[in-house]
C-alpha cells in the first residue's frame, strides 16, 4: 500500500520508534480502516493508539478519584468534625426559608 505524502507534525519531530508484529488479517484490517478514513496506515494507527491510551489513563484516574473519595466519605462519617457557629449559623438560615 502506497503511503500517502507525509503532512507536518505541528514543529513536532518523530524521533521516536514503535513496532508491532501483526497476523495477515490485522494488518488488511488495520488498512482497510485506514485507507476508509483516507489516512495512512501510520495516522490512523497512531491516533487510534494515542486515543486508548488517553481513555486508558482517564479511566485510571477516574477509578483513582472514586476509591481516594470513598475513603473521605466514610473518614467524615467514622470522624466527623464537630459543629461550628458557621454551620448552626447555616441550618438556622435553611429552616428559616423552607420552614422546617
Amino acid at each position: 500500500m502506497a503511503e500517502a505524502r507525509r503532512k507536518p507534525t505541528s514543529g513536532r519531530t518523530r524521533a521516536e520508534r514503535l513496532e508491532a508484529r501483526v497476523t495477515a488479517e490485522q494488518k488488511a484490517l488495520i488498512e482497510h480502516a485506514a485507507a476508509l478514513q483516507g489516512r495512512t496506515v501510520t495516522d490512523f494507527v497512531l491516533t487510534s493508539v494515542q486515543d486508548a491510551a488517553r481513555r486508558a489513563i482517564e479511566d485510571h484516574r477516574r477509578l483513582d478519584l472514586s476509591v481516594r473519595d470513598a475513603r473521605a466519605f466514610v473518614d467524615a462519617l467514622l470522624n466527623p468534625q464537630p459543629v461550628n457557629d458557621r454551620l448552626r449559623d447555616t441550618v438556622r438560615r435553611y429552616r428559616d426559608a423552607t420552614g422546617v
